[in-house]
């Protein structure tokens, strides 16, 4: 049997494991962080990982975006800073870099 993009039962298959990978993903990293005492190392470590992360994702949209991708990241950023609320800065950096893109750059 093979799997077809027109088959309903298929396509749920496919939902279904990809939905238990990530839970998988999710409940194991859990599990892991259970089993090491965490120390003023490793609290540092995990503090500084949302940034980390955060730069990551910013990173290559500033290098590769062009202006609209600079002009996203200064809209949710303003955003970001004008009102703290992270809904509030991804309407912001979307609004801008659709301007931006609409104007022709």
């Amino acid at each position: 049997m093979t799997l077809s993009a027109h088959d309903p039962l298929a396509f749920a298959g496919i939902v279904l494991a990809m939905a238990a990978a990530v839970y998988l993903t999710r409940v194991s990293g859990f599990w892991l962080i259970g089993r090491f005492a965490i120390g003023p190392r490793l609290r540092r470590m995990l503090d500084t990982l949302p940034g980390a992360i955060i730069a990551a994702t910013v990173a290559p949209l500033l290098v590769h975006g062009g202006l609209a991708g600079l002009a996203a990241v200064a809209g949710a950023l303003a955003a970001m800073l004008a009102l703290r609320n992270d809904f509030a800065a991804v309407l912001a950096g979307m609004a801008a870099a659709a301007l931006v893109r609409f104007a022709g750059f």
